[in-house]
């Protein structure tokens, strides 16, 4: 398989992740979620930690609606298509498949991870995703924030004069 083959192979669409899924049976899939809008160091450090917690990592990204709600009308830069392209290009990554909603509730029930990854700008208790993880027996895992690596920071400085 080519390495263009291989990475269109990595994005999974909504009504193919319960087939994907139980082809996957008894490894530990550790998912997580965002909008990934311009992709920096902070992801690509945070994901390669997510991706040591199991076999195998899957990332829920919220589709360019859903960005505009959580972020503002300017948002996102790139769309969910480019987003996800350009996340399957990661090592660490083994499938990504977009969502709609803004929280991960429905793709969570599809995708039943073991593992619920988030950076360390949440906390557990106050994940809108909870309570399904909790019902589902997954294990939630915090991983260290990396400090001043953000979207926003850097579009306030694409913005600003140098």
């Amino acid at each position: 398989m080519s390495f263009y083959d291989q990475l269109n192979s990595k994005i999974v669409p909504l009504d193919q992740i319960e087939s994907k899924r139980k082809s996957l049976e008894g490894k530990r899939i550790v998912f997580t979620n965002g909008c990934f809008d311009i992709l920096h160091p902070g992801h690509v450090s945070y994901l390669a930690q997510a991706r040591d917690l199991g076999d195998l990592l899957w990332i829920g990204v919220n589709e360019d609606a859903s960005v505009r709600r959580l972020k503002g009308e300017t948002r996102p830069i790139n769309s969910c298509e480019d987003r996800m392209t350009v996340l399957a290009g990661l090592s660490s990554v083994d499938f990504v498949s977009s969502f709609a909603e803004d929280t991960p509730l429905e793709i969570l029930k599809k995708v039943k991870p073991s593992v619920h990854s988030k950076g360390g700008d949440y906390q557990v208790e106050t994940l809108p995703e909870y309570q399904i993880l909790k019902e589902m027996g997954a294990d939630i895992q915090i991983l260290p924030f990396v400090q001043g690596k953000s979207t926003t920071k850097i579009l306030e400085k694409a913005k600003s004069p140098s």
